[in-house]
């Protein structure tokens, strides 16, 4: 982790003339820079200064100033320091350019307590002091998208090649080969940036695939490594003339996309201690603080309008706090598999939702049912769609209002971390809700 100095010493990239150096928001958005090669030295030295409100600004990249941040508070600079290991090519870049991830820090020289990587460090440390060791792995789904006659978003048709996935192509191999000239590079770019993917599947929606990351013992490094998977997935698709989105329901009649997180637990020499004599009993904890901190949490794991659309029946994401083993129509599944792998899949996150507050949020639900010695409900059987639970929120208001009362998670977050989020997620839905949409004509003119 990058909780002290020495940072990144590493020389540039050979050839390289500019560095992408950037944060990384709530949203699991980068906001940075480009600097010239020349500056690079120095911005090792002295870190990178901007708007430290850069962390808390909204979907769009619109400050809404949440608590005063980069408002009342007239708006400071932070110093952004790079992160060590994180300077990389970016091979999808029509210029010869490297980019690195930084850390962002106040006056102080201290990271900042609404920073997502530090809220996520907190999380972690907390669980280590406890003697919990997580691995984790996040698998990312996303959409190739395009345009209908109309000009409007649609899913990716290949015009000169005459392509167009159906609607029910999961698992097809014939998909992937017919996108293989863009697979092939995203996988390269991932390999040239540290980041080996283990494998890559076509989803269930016409155009939509799921690429997924090798698992590893740091959480902080996990998030880091499912944003920067984002950055490359849309750079190389934009470097081929084409459209990569991580929006959670970006076509109604068509599946949405998640963000899964696989977790178990390890001994000090890396066992898994879920496969483990009495790891049944250790893993059970788990599961049921995942459902005790699944409502309080579902403002981090559905921060938008779109990821709400998602949860629907017979699309393998719905309201539901079910478990279950090998059974994907649950919230929290055990997958088939020998010990060693034996791990916990979190399906209820959208693609869109900052990796680092849902791995914070999914961390903090294991350490709660752990050390509470919490046992779940009886494993779902069959289709769990319809075991919704009611007590989930339905919208993003409620959620927000969830996170608000929580009782739970907000102990293992900074103090003013809900305020904050619930003022920005409803600032920036304010702003949503007061354009007139397209479908509203439809509707009411």
């Amino acid at each position: 982790m990058d909780s002290a100095p020495p940072f990144d010493t590493a020389p540039l990239p050979a050839g390289a003339a500019f560095v992408d150096a950037f944060v990384i928001d709530v949203n699991g958005i980068p906001r940075g820079k480009r600097l010239a090669a020349n500056a690079w030295a120095g911005a090792v030295r002295h870190g990178v200064a901007f708007s430290a409100s850069a962390l808390v600004l909204d979907a769009r990249g619109v400050s809404q100033g949440p608590l005063g941040i980069g408002g009342a508070d007239g708006n400071p600079d932070g110093t952004a320091m790079p992160v060590p290991g994180q300077l990389h090519p970016v091979p999808w870049s029509a210029q010869p350019t490297a980019q690195c991830l930084l850390s962002m820090r106040g006056q102080d020289g201290a990271p900042l307590w609404y920073d997502p990587r530090e809220v996520l460090r907190q999380v972690v440390e907390r669980c280590r002091a406890d003697g919990l060791h997580p691995v984790l792995s996040c698998e990312l789904e996303f959409y190739l998208v395009g345009a209908d006659a109309d000009g409007r978003p649609a899913p990716w048709r290949d015009a000169q090649a005459g392509l167009v996935r159906p609607a029910h192509g999961h698992l097809g191999l014939q998909y992937l080969e017919d996108h293989g000239r863009f697979l092939n590079a995203l996988h390269a770019a991932l390999c040239v940036q540290a980041m080996p993917a283990d494998g890559m599947v076509a989803e269930y929606g016409p155009g939509q695939f799921e690429m997924t990351l090798s698992h590893g013992p740091d959480p902080v490094l996990a998030a880091d490594r499912a944003v920067l998977q984002r950055r490359a997935t849309q750079g190389v698709a934009a470097s081929l003339g084409l459209r990569a989105s991580f929006m959670a329901k970006p076509f109604a009649r068509h599946a949405g996309s998640g963000l899964h997180v696989h977790v178990s637990l390890v001994d000090e020499a890396g066992a898994n201690r879920f496969g483990a004599p009495g790891g049944e009993a250790l893993l059970h904890a788990a599961v049921a603080g995942m459902q005790a901190l699944h409502a309080e949490s579902m403002a981090l794991f559905a921060p938008s309008f779109s990821a709400y659309r998602r949860y629907r029946a017979g699309e393998f994401a719905s309201l539901s706090s079910a478990w279950g083993h090998d059974n994907r129509s649950v919230a929290f599944r055990v997958p088939r598999g020998p010990p060693a792998a034996r791990r916990i899949e979190h399906r209820v996150a959208a693609a869109d939702a900052s990796p680092h507050l849902v791995l914070a949020a999914v961390l903090a639900a294991v350490h709660h049912g752990v050390t509470q010695q919490l046992a779940p409900s009886p494993p779902a059987q069959g289709d769990a769609d319809a075991q919704a639970d009611p007590m989930l929120p339905r919208d993003v208001f409620a959620a927000l209002r969830a996170l608000e009362q929580s009782t739970i998670l907000r102990r293992y977050l900074p103090d003013d971390f809900a305020a904050m989020f619930c003022a920005l997620k409803r600032a920036e839905a304010a702003d949503l809700l007061g354009e007139v949409q397209p479908i509203e004509h439809d509707f009411y003119l």
